[in-house]
């Protein structure tokens, strides 16, 4: 072979080796993020595909997230944190509700008259106080982020609503132990029950409404199986749920500091306060949604709306008494959640 025809074929052999190499290097670091919504939900095209987009952009293109909607890797919703404390997964996103008392800190975000009316600001409350308060609550996880949606509001059938007393016994869907209690406090009857599974327990008559962020309501099509979406005034809520997005912990102790770099400014205050702008944002497509189809979106009036924060505040004593008892400083993180989120809800 001439010496110029078997440089060539080296350089080309070389060549083959160092994109064969830098593809496999690519290929380290691949991710399966697992969570329990449709693939076309605003969680999945305005949350998790982003965020899961800027870590690989972050990464310099050596991270790649695969992400499975709809439990499409096996189980139910509340085996998600199980899963990803085992390692059958390497990412979650779940409701922390679907565990009830496995995140006991973190719910203090989600009682009445704690959060009201920014997602963004309880975002990053939640991240303000996380090594200082929470942190006990995720052993064998390592939280990428925490976030709430933009409040419980209430998606019924039948009349409007003007008091507490007009929800005595209707059947209720819930998140979280806490949405239980807000229930129980308006004198509904509440039904634990993962989201995917309201529109079926709506059609066979199991509940007569529920607790949901009304950005849920194309996901779910709550407009063919509900007369009305109700709030309070000015966006107030009933509670909040809060998430987490969580990676196993020995996967995350695996990884070198340039990939945790990537991960962590991928999930850091810019991204929790336009998470909170995002969800504010898809409740206004739940609503016209519902509109669009006939049905009310019902806004209570100032009084009314400070008649159910007052049959509301006495969740907020449970809580801090049910805090106490698991040598939890009940009142005292409640205080530090309320000026948290007035901080920055604030700015």
């Amino acid at each position: 072979m001439e010496p110029g025809r078997r440089l060539a074929g080296l350089l080309a052999t070389a060549a083959a080796a160092i994109w064969t190499a830098g593809a496999a290097l690519a290929q380290d670091y691949t991710f399966k993020l697992h969570h329990f919504l449709p693939a076309t939900s605003p969680t999945q095209t305005e949350t998790l595909a982003p965020w899961a987009r800027a870590v690989e952009a972050r990464s310099g293109g050596r991270v790649k997230i695969e992400i499975y909607p709809s439990m499409t890797l096996g189980g139910r919703p509340p085996e998600l944190v199980t899963q990803a404390r085992d390692g059958v997964v390497d990412l979650i996103w779940v409701v922390n509700g679907y565990t009830p008392g496995l995140f006991p800190r973190t719910e203090v975000m989600e009682l009445p008259n704690v959060y009201v009316n920014d997602p963004g600001a309880a975002n990053l409350a939640l991240a303000d106080l996380f090594e200082s308060d929470l942190k006990d609550d995720y052993k064998g996880l390592e939280v990428m982020f925490l976030h709430v949606h933009a409040g419980n509001g209430i998606a019924l059938r039948g009349p409007e609503v003007h008091a507490p007393a007009d929800l005595a016994g209707r059947k209720m869907r819930i998140p979280s132990r806490t949405g239980a209690w807000v229930l129980e406090a308006l004198g509904a009857v509440p039904v634990a029950m993962p989201v995917p599974e309201l529109p079926q327990a709506l059609q066979k008559g199991v509940v007569d409404g529920a607790l949901v962020p009304f950005e849920i309501v194309p996901a779910l099509k709550l407009q063919d199986q509900t007369d009305r979406l109700i709030e309070g005034d000015r966006n107030t809520r009933f509670g909040t749920t809060t998430f987490q997005l969580s990676m196993n912990k020995a996967r995350w102790d695996s990884l070198p500091p340039e990939i945790q770099t990537a991960f962590r400014e991928a999930s850091g205050p810019e991204w929790l306060a336009e998470l909170g702008r995002i969800w504010r944002a898809t409740e206004e497509t739940g609503v016209a949604l519902t509109t669009a189809a006939g049905k009310a979106h019902q806004v209570l009036s100032p009084a009314e709306t400070e008649a159910f924060r007052t049959a509301l505040e006495p969740v907020v004593e449970r809580w801090i008494e049910d805090a106490d008892s698991r040598g939890i400083d009940g009142a005292g993180l409640v205080a530090r959640a309320r000026a948290a989120v007035a901080a920055h809800a604030s700015r």
